[in-house]
């Protein structure tokens, strides 16, 4: 097999006269730490191998290592752009196992800050997308109006990417009715950019031509690979945890599933449009019905009391990890799941009664949708390949965990 050191800036082997073996990352600017290893009859895709794993952290084992509360940080790590929704599914799993529920208005927190996430994190990935595809002006507006959704969760968190917002039985901190008119302005602003990005991006028929009838997953095959989250409903499944098993303050507000059913990559590209829209009127209605009291449930709020009489300050933050650091929930088993931006995270964790966790498993939406790396590319040509790649929106930090 004859070594081939550069073909269009990958490195590459030459099979034979027809069939070259082409490394597609893991340097590559978009597809960021990930490699996919193809095998090319001419320029036709004839197989993909997806190469895993250049970022993974033992998060699993380290975890099992640090007390409960501390765990949150971590897990924050596994996608820091939609970190609200990972860390999340594990604080649902740690309530579960302590018996303790949050306050009606820290549900609707958690929840408003879920969709301020899922926003962020689908421009996020529009903007990955875009570049892939080689629309600098769709990166260039995706991403800039993704700053105003992170400035939001910035104000409710205090930090921009890395929240550790969720503590159990409530969440860190409360908001003033001035954030939430601030957050309705930016509703407001991301709403009409929508209606820009369709001209700009998804109505491009330069766009459109390279979308359209590419990468096409058929409803069997993506139930069939186990596919989640925009990915699944995009192929005519409509499956969403949030419905399913409704968390937070989704029982109380109604919203609407999008489901398409061509399942290539232009579907995949309006879904996370439409998903944007339900997240804005999801926000829209936790903003007018958010009830008053307090963001921590009341067996950890005495104890606070108790023990800190300063615990609120100005701006009623909870101080952080407090009481928490001790924790020691009693001998059991619990799980978490949660729809994040790219599907259903779910967190499986045991107790043996230790301050530390027994055991803690993770599985993410990108792990999960990996799987699509090496079926969808075969049989398109090569030029389509970043096309196929930024549909699916593929985080590498959170699969390799």
């Amino acid at each position: 097999m004859e070594q081939i050191n550069n073909v269009g800036g990958f490195s590459a082997k030459k099979v034979d006269d027809k069939t070259l073996i082409l490394f597609f990352g893991p340097q590559h600017p978009s597809s960021g730490h990930m490699r996919i290893i193809v095998k090319l009859d001419g320029d036709i895709i004839v197989e993909s191998d997806p190469d895993i794993g250049y970022v993974h952290r033992t998060m699993e084992k380290l975890s099992e290592t640090k007390e409960w509360i501390k765990n949150s940080v971590l897990f924050e790590r596994l996608a820091i752009l939609d970190a609200g929704n990972v860390t999340q599914a594990y604080i649902i799993a740690l309530e579960k196992l302590l018996n303790v529920e949050p306050p009606p208005r820290a549900l609707y927190l958690r929840t408003i800050l879920s969709e301020i996430n899922r926003i962020s994190s689908h421009l996020y990935g529009m903007g990955i997308f875009a570049i892939m595809i080689g629309s600098s002006t769709g990166y260039m507006w995706f991403f800039g109006d993704r700053e105003i959704m992170v400035q939001l969760a910035e104000r409710i968190t205090g930090s921009r990417l890395t929240h550790t917002y969720h503590i159990p039985g409530g969440v860190r901190r409360d908001v003033s009715n001035a954030f939430l008119e601030e957050l309705e302005k930016g509703l407001n602003y991301i709403e009409r950019r929508l209606k820009d990005y369709e001209v700009m991006f998804v109505n491009n028929p330069i766009i459109r031509s390279r979308l359209e009838n590419v990468g096409v997953l058929s409803r069997e095959r993506a139930i069939e690979l186990g596919v989640t989250g925009p990915n699944l409903r995009a192929s005519g499944v409509s499956y969403d945890v949030r419905v399913e098993e409704p968390y937070g303050a989704y029982q109380f507000v109604d919203f609407e599933v999008p489901v398409y059913k061509e399942g290539d990559a232009l579907a995949r590209t309006f879904q996370r449009f439409d998903e944007i829209r339900q997240s804005i009127s999801i926000l829209r209605q936790l903003i007018k019905s958010i009830p008053e009291g307090p963001v921590l449930n009341e067996k950890y709020l005495k104890l606070f009391t108790k023990k800190m009489k300063d615990i609120w300050d100005a701006e009623k933050r909870v101080k952080f990890p407090s009481i928490f650091a001790n924790l020691r929930p009693p001998a059991g088993k619990a799980y978490g799941r949660v729809e994040e931006g790219r599907g259903e995270i779910f967190f499986y964790l045991e107790s043996s009664g230790e301050a530390k966790p027994y055991r803690v498993r993770v599985v993410t939406p990108s792990f999960r949708n990996s799987i699509l790396l090496k079926y969808l590319p075969v049989g398109e040509r090569l030029a389509d390949l970043p096309a196929i790649y930024g549909s699916i929106d593929y985080f590498p930090p959170e699969a390799d965990r």
